[in-house]
Protein backbone atom coordinates (compact mmCIF):
# COMPACT_ATOMS: atom_id res chain seq x y z
CA UNK A 1 0.00 0.00 0.00
CA UNK A 2 1.10 3.77 -0.90
CA UNK A 3 0.54 6.22 1.09
CA UNK A 4 0.45 9.92 0.91
CA UNK A 5 3.21 11.29 1.84
CA UNK A 6 0.85 15.12 1.12
CA UNK A 7 -1.99 13.35 3.43
CA UNK A 8 -2.65 15.43 6.39
CA UNK A 9 -2.67 14.20 9.94
CA UNK A 10 -6.08 14.45 12.02
CA UNK A 11 -5.70 17.77 13.78
CA UNK A 12 -5.19 17.67 17.82
CA UNK A 13 -7.47 20.35 17.73
CA UNK A 14 -10.49 21.85 15.80
CA UNK A 15 -12.87 24.63 17.12
CA UNK A 16 -15.48 26.23 15.03
CA UNK A 17 -18.06 28.79 15.93
CA UNK A 18 -17.61 28.19 19.66
CA UNK A 19 -19.98 30.51 21.49
CA UNK A 20 -20.43 30.13 26.17
CA UNK A 21 -23.33 32.03 26.75
CA UNK A 22 -23.65 32.45 30.65
CA UNK A 23 -26.81 33.88 32.28
CA UNK A 24 -27.70 35.09 29.09
CA UNK A 25 -24.83 36.71 28.15
CA UNK A 26 -21.85 35.60 25.58
CA UNK A 27 -18.88 35.64 27.05
CA UNK A 28 -17.12 33.63 24.28
CA UNK A 29 -18.24 34.38 20.17
CA UNK A 30 -17.88 32.64 17.25
CA UNK A 31 -14.41 31.60 18.14
CA UNK A 32 -12.87 29.35 15.54
CA UNK A 33 -9.12 28.17 16.02
CA UNK A 34 -7.18 24.74 14.70
CA UNK A 35 -3.90 22.78 16.32
CA UNK A 36 -2.04 21.05 13.82
CA UNK A 37 -0.27 17.62 15.88
CA UNK A 38 2.33 18.78 17.63
CA UNK A 39 2.03 22.60 16.77
CA UNK A 40 2.71 24.82 19.69
CA UNK A 41 -0.39 28.14 20.10
CA UNK A 42 -0.41 31.04 22.19
CA UNK A 43 -4.39 32.02 22.91
CA UNK A 44 -3.80 35.57 24.14
CA UNK A 45 -5.88 38.45 25.57
CA UNK A 46 -6.24 40.50 28.39
CA UNK A 47 -7.91 39.95 31.66
CA UNK A 48 -11.86 39.35 31.05
CA UNK A 49 -11.01 38.26 27.21
CA UNK A 50 -13.25 35.28 27.19
CA UNK A 51 -9.47 33.07 27.26
CA UNK A 52 -10.19 30.66 30.46
CA UNK A 53 -13.88 30.20 29.73
CA UNK A 54 -12.49 28.96 26.26
CA UNK A 55 -9.71 27.09 28.16
CA UNK A 56 -12.98 25.55 29.72
CA UNK A 57 -14.73 24.49 27.03
CA UNK A 58 -12.15 22.57 25.66
CA UNK A 59 -11.52 20.83 28.88
CA UNK A 60 -15.08 19.89 29.48
CA UNK A 61 -15.12 21.77 32.36
CA UNK A 62 -17.32 25.03 31.70
CA UNK A 63 -19.44 26.07 34.75
CA UNK A 64 -23.45 24.61 35.57
CA UNK A 65 -25.47 26.63 33.50
CA UNK A 66 -23.49 27.36 30.60
CA UNK A 67 -25.01 27.26 27.11
CA UNK A 68 -22.71 25.94 24.71
CA UNK A 69 -22.86 26.25 20.39
CA UNK A 70 -20.78 25.33 17.94
CA UNK A 71 -18.34 22.44 17.79
CA UNK A 72 -15.22 21.36 19.62
CA UNK A 73 -13.28 18.52 17.95
CA UNK A 74 -10.46 16.58 19.40
CA UNK A 75 -8.18 14.63 17.35
CA UNK A 76 -11.28 14.23 15.09
CA UNK A 77 -13.56 13.84 17.47
CA UNK A 78 -16.74 15.73 18.69
CA UNK A 79 -16.68 16.31 22.46
CA UNK A 80 -18.86 19.56 22.25
CA UNK A 81 -20.39 19.95 25.74
CA UNK A 82 -18.77 16.71 27.00
CA UNK A 83 -17.85 15.87 30.40
CA UNK A 84 -13.63 14.43 30.70
CA UNK A 85 -15.41 11.40 32.27
CA UNK A 86 -17.62 11.13 29.23
CA UNK A 87 -15.15 11.78 26.44
CA UNK A 88 -13.21 8.26 24.81
CA UNK A 89 -9.25 8.04 25.62
CA UNK A 90 -8.45 9.31 22.40
CA UNK A 91 -10.36 12.63 22.81
CA UNK A 92 -8.27 12.94 25.72
CA UNK A 93 -6.86 16.80 26.98
CA UNK A 94 -4.41 17.34 29.63
CA UNK A 95 -4.15 20.49 31.48
CA UNK A 96 -1.86 22.57 33.51
CA UNK A 97 -3.69 25.45 35.75
CA UNK A 98 -2.07 29.11 36.85
CA UNK A 99 -1.82 27.83 40.34
CA UNK A 100 -0.13 24.33 40.96
CA UNK A 101 -1.11 24.11 44.94
CA UNK A 102 -4.59 23.97 44.30
CA UNK A 103 -4.35 21.45 42.19
CA UNK A 104 -1.78 19.02 43.81
CA UNK A 105 -3.59 17.55 46.88
CA UNK A 106 -1.97 19.27 49.92
CA UNK A 107 -1.81 16.19 52.26
CA UNK A 108 -0.80 13.77 49.75
CA UNK A 109 2.68 12.68 48.44
CA UNK A 110 3.51 13.97 45.31
CA UNK A 111 4.68 10.20 43.99
CA UNK A 112 1.03 8.90 45.08
CA UNK A 113 -0.75 11.46 43.17
CA UNK A 114 2.01 10.99 40.12
CA UNK A 115 1.10 7.27 40.67
CA UNK A 116 -2.68 7.67 39.71
CA UNK A 117 -2.15 8.56 35.73
CA UNK A 118 -0.10 6.20 35.43
CA UNK A 119 -2.61 3.60 37.10
CA UNK A 120 -5.40 4.72 34.99
CA UNK A 121 -4.80 5.81 31.42
CA UNK A 122 -1.38 4.10 30.75
CA UNK A 123 -2.41 0.37 33.31
CA UNK A 124 1.15 0.45 34.91
CA UNK A 125 2.10 -1.55 38.04
CA UNK A 126 4.97 -2.05 40.06
CA UNK A 127 8.45 -1.46 38.78
CA UNK A 128 7.52 -0.13 35.43
CA UNK A 129 5.01 2.63 37.20
CA UNK A 130 7.95 3.34 39.48
CA UNK A 131 10.32 3.94 36.64
CA UNK A 132 7.78 5.79 34.82
CA UNK A 133 7.04 8.37 37.31
CA UNK A 134 10.98 8.73 37.77
CA UNK A 135 11.70 9.20 34.03
CA UNK A 136 8.54 12.23 34.14
CA UNK A 137 10.20 14.17 36.77
CA UNK A 138 13.84 14.00 35.25
CA UNK A 139 11.94 14.84 31.52
CA UNK A 140 10.29 18.09 33.31
CA UNK A 141 13.68 19.04 35.35
CA UNK A 142 13.22 17.68 38.67
CA UNK A 143 16.48 15.13 38.74
CA UNK A 144 16.00 14.32 42.85
CA UNK A 145 13.17 12.38 41.79
CA UNK A 146 13.23 9.81 44.93
CA UNK A 147 13.19 13.24 47.60
CA UNK A 148 10.43 14.92 45.12
CA UNK A 149 8.10 11.71 45.15
CA UNK A 150 8.13 11.65 48.87
CA UNK A 151 7.46 15.49 49.52
CA UNK A 152 3.99 16.60 49.82
CA UNK A 153 3.80 19.72 48.00
CA UNK A 154 3.90 21.67 50.65
CA UNK A 155 7.54 20.89 51.22
CA UNK A 156 8.22 22.36 47.01
CA UNK A 157 8.58 25.26 45.77
CA UNK A 158 5.91 26.83 43.89
CA UNK A 159 7.99 26.44 40.61
CA UNK A 160 9.06 22.72 41.59
CA UNK A 161 5.19 22.38 41.86
CA UNK A 162 4.24 23.78 38.84
CA UNK A 163 6.65 20.95 37.28
CA UNK A 164 4.86 18.29 38.95
CA UNK A 165 1.24 19.36 37.79
CA UNK A 166 3.49 19.18 34.01
CA UNK A 167 4.69 15.68 34.71
CA UNK A 168 1.08 14.44 35.87
CA UNK A 169 -0.17 16.20 32.52
CA UNK A 170 2.10 14.25 30.34
CA UNK A 171 1.69 10.90 32.48
CA UNK A 172 -1.95 10.42 30.32
CA UNK A 173 -0.11 11.03 26.77
CA UNK A 174 -2.88 13.02 25.76
CA UNK A 175 -2.65 14.70 22.31
CA UNK A 176 -3.20 18.22 23.40
CA UNK A 177 -2.22 19.87 26.17
CA UNK A 178 -4.15 23.18 27.32
CA UNK A 179 -1.87 25.32 29.89
CA UNK A 180 -4.21 28.54 31.22
CA UNK A 181 -1.75 30.63 32.58
CA UNK A 182 0.67 28.34 33.76
CA UNK A 183 3.72 31.01 34.77
CA UNK A 184 1.34 34.20 36.00
CA UNK A 185 2.19 32.90 39.50
CA UNK A 186 5.82 32.37 39.42
CA UNK A 187 8.71 35.10 39.63
CA UNK A 188 10.41 35.75 36.30
CA UNK A 189 13.09 33.33 37.02
CA UNK A 190 11.41 30.60 37.39
CA UNK A 191 8.94 31.44 34.57
CA UNK A 192 11.67 31.20 32.20
CA UNK A 193 11.95 27.31 33.80
CA UNK A 194 8.51 26.45 33.70
CA UNK A 195 8.28 27.80 29.83
CA UNK A 196 12.09 25.89 29.50
CA UNK A 197 9.88 22.68 30.57
CA UNK A 198 6.74 23.08 28.81
CA UNK A 199 9.16 23.50 25.27
CA UNK A 200 11.22 20.39 25.83
CA UNK A 201 7.88 18.03 27.24
CA UNK A 202 5.54 19.03 24.04
CA UNK A 203 7.92 18.40 21.53
CA UNK A 204 5.45 15.98 20.37
CA UNK A 205 2.31 17.09 22.31
CA UNK A 206 -0.37 19.85 20.73
CA UNK A 207 0.10 22.92 23.17
CA UNK A 208 -2.37 25.28 23.63
CA UNK A 209 -0.65 28.25 25.78
CA UNK A 210 -3.33 30.56 27.94
CA UNK A 211 -1.90 33.70 28.39
CA UNK A 212 -2.27 37.85 28.85
CA UNK A 213 1.47 38.34 28.01
CA UNK A 214 2.69 38.27 24.80
CA UNK A 215 6.48 38.20 25.62
CA UNK A 216 6.02 34.99 27.37
CA UNK A 217 4.29 33.51 24.24
CA UNK A 218 6.80 34.74 21.48
CA UNK A 219 9.82 32.36 24.38
CA UNK A 220 7.50 29.66 23.32
CA UNK A 221 4.91 29.27 20.60
CA UNK A 222 5.15 29.99 16.86
CA UNK A 223 1.10 31.55 16.79
CA UNK A 224 -0.78 33.67 18.40
CA UNK A 225 -4.51 33.72 18.66
CA UNK A 226 -5.90 37.21 20.13
CA UNK A 227 -9.36 37.34 21.63
CA UNK A 228 -10.99 40.35 22.75
CA UNK A 229 -14.31 41.04 23.87
CA UNK A 230 -14.52 37.15 23.48
CA UNK A 231 -14.12 36.91 20.04
CA UNK A 232 -10.87 35.65 17.81
CA UNK A 233 -9.66 39.08 16.61
CA UNK A 234 -6.58 38.39 14.81
CA UNK A 235 -4.84 35.05 13.82
CA UNK A 236 -0.89 35.26 13.03
CA UNK A 237 2.56 33.67 13.02
CA UNK A 238 4.20 35.53 16.07
CA UNK A 239 7.02 36.80 14.66
CA UNK A 240 4.08 39.13 12.31
CA UNK A 241 2.11 40.09 14.83
CA UNK A 242 5.28 41.34 16.62
CA UNK A 243 6.15 43.76 13.82
CA UNK A 244 2.54 43.83 12.15
CA UNK A 245 -0.58 43.68 14.32
CA UNK A 246 -3.58 44.36 12.34
CA UNK A 247 -5.99 44.83 15.14
CA UNK A 248 -5.88 47.17 18.02
CA UNK A 249 -5.77 44.95 20.70
CA UNK A 250 -3.04 43.10 19.09
CA UNK A 251 -1.08 46.29 18.97
CA UNK A 252 -1.34 47.57 22.77
CA UNK A 253 -0.66 43.55 23.90
CA UNK A 254 2.98 44.33 21.31
CA UNK A 255 3.02 47.24 23.78
CA UNK A 256 2.99 45.91 26.86
CA UNK A 257 5.15 43.27 25.92
CA UNK A 258 7.75 45.43 24.42
CA UNK A 259 7.26 47.42 27.67
CA UNK A 260 8.31 44.73 29.35
CA UNK A 261 11.10 43.23 27.32
CA UNK A 262 10.46 40.72 24.68
CA UNK A 263 12.81 38.16 25.01
CA UNK A 264 15.58 37.90 22.15
CA UNK A 265 14.35 34.44 21.27
CA UNK A 266 10.54 34.67 19.58
CA UNK A 267 9.09 32.12 17.67
CA UNK A 268 10.88 29.74 19.48
CA UNK A 269 9.03 26.33 19.04
CA UNK A 270 11.62 23.58 18.36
Amino acid sequence: MVINPRRRRTPALVVDGLTVTLGGRAVVRGVALELAAAERVALIGASGSGKSLTAAALLGTLPAGAEVRGSVRVAGVDVTGLSPARRPPAARVAAVGQDPAAALNPLVAVGAQLALPLRNHRGLRGAELARQRAELLSAVGLDDAERVLRSSPGELSGGQRQRVCIAMALASRAGLLVADEPTTALDLVTQAQVVGVLRDATRDTALLFITHDLAVAASLCDRAVVLHQGAVVEDAPIARLLTDPCHEQSAALVRAARAGALPARVGAAS
